[in-house]
């Protein structure tokens, strides 16, 4: 079970992610969370650095699918002016939205990523497919109050689970 728990990757800020180390693993989709991932919860937008990181990638080479648990609403206005492929409702760590989103970026599972803020959504769902894993500190901020409780059990998982794993597995 930690197995399924453990990121491949664990970075501070979807900003700070290497883009090379995931070109050199061959990665060539990116299956990206939105919230406290890409923006605080209550946040409707990204960022300007934010949304130029997202829209960088598709020159660095990948594709990408904005896959989140939240409402259409949420997902539609967070992509307004992005306009990137997008899952709203995911029920992340189901399989289902990963699978989705793989076919619609045209990629497989040994060359795509997941990048979320939560071990048992975004690690537990790619980790269930095989995909590689990034998990990121998540965006402080207001949280749904699910989110809030689930975070303390993941404090506990987050040190068994990365005692000694800071970066590439």
């Amino acid at each position: 079970m930690v197995n399924l728990l453990t990121p491949d990757l664990y970075v501070e800020s979807v900003l700070k992610l290497n883009l090379e180390k995931l070109k050199q693993k061959n990665i060539k989709g990116l299956i990206i969370d939105i919230d406290n991932t890409l923006v605080s919860w209550e946040i409707k937008y990204a960022s300007e650095k934010t949304k130029e990181w997202l829209l960088n990638l598709e020159k660095e080479g990948f594709k990408v699918c904005l896959v989140s648990n939240n409402t259409e609403d949420r997902v539609v206005t967070f992509n307004e002016e992005l306009k990137l492929p997008a899952i709203h409702r995911a029920s992340k760590p189901r399989v289902g939205a990963f699978k989705r989103a793989m076919k619609i970026m045209g990629t497989k599972i040994e060359n795509t990523a997941v990048i979320g803020d939560q071990i048992f959504t975004d690690v537990l769902g790619g980790n269930r497919m095989r995909l590689f894993t990034v998990l990121v500190v998540p965006i402080e901020g207001k949280e749904f109050w699910w989110t809030t409780f689930v975070r303390k059990v993941e404090r506990h998982v987050l040190r068994v689970v990365l005692k000694d794993h800071r970066g590439d597995k």
